[in-house]
């Protein structure tokens, strides 16, 4: 891509990026979305732009063949102005087909330049629909990772909550077990005192 059509490029926006704000998003997915987005509408704006010139290019090629017939059309008229020799007629002739020429030169020039233009944005437009299409894979993988880490905390969750509830239930079969033991050596020592 040569650095003159990227700079064009540059300057409608196409390959900007937005500023980074410094903070993560809070939704992981909602980041994905957003630039998913931006480059659908990157995208859309590309695809206008391509479709606007070969638009043109049809139109050009239309100019082309049109300036084409009335320099072959003059051309004729020039060789029968000649044969019949007159020269004013075939003077203005010759300056009007040299300004068929020139139309027809410029026309070439500006339909190479749509085609160009339009095979680059082309090619732009394929390369953004491959990046979303990745961005969206990439997306339905975090999707399922975030799912399945969601799931994996919620039964680390409840499974934090039953190892707690075992704790408490050992811990108070301790407390049991000291005051019973407790209870044994009162026992003993008033067994003892009597």
């Amino acid at each position: 891509m040569a650095t003159r059509e990227v700079e064009s490029l540059a300057v409608f926006g196409w390959f900007s990026r937005k500023k980074r704000s410094g903070e993560a998003p809070k939704d992981p997915i909602a980041a994905f979305d957003s630039v998913i987005q931006s480059l659908e509408r990157q995208g859309a704006e590309v695809r206008k732009s391509a479709a606007t010139l070969l638009a043109l290019r049809a139109e050009l090629g239309r100019d082309e063949k049109r300036y084409g017939a009335r320099d072959d059309e003059l051309a004729t008229r020039i060789a029968t102005a000649s044969h019949e020799g007159d020269p004013h007629v075939e003077r203005v002739l010759l300056r009007d087909r040299e300004d068929a020429r020139r139309m027809l030169e410029k026309t070439r020039e500006a339909l190479a330049n749509a085609e160009t233009n339009a095979t680059l944005l082309l090619e732009v437009a394929e390369s953004l629909g491959r990046e979303v299409a990745e961005l969206k894979a990439e997306r339905q993988s975090a999707r399922a990772r975030l799912s399945a880490g969601v799931e994996v905390t919620e039964a680390l969750r409840t499974r934090a909550a039953e190892f707690e509830r075992v704790m408490k239930l050992d811990a108070a079969r301790d407390e049991i077990e000291r005051a019973q033991a407790l209870a044994d050596l009162y026992r003993e020592d008033a067994a003892k005192a009597r």
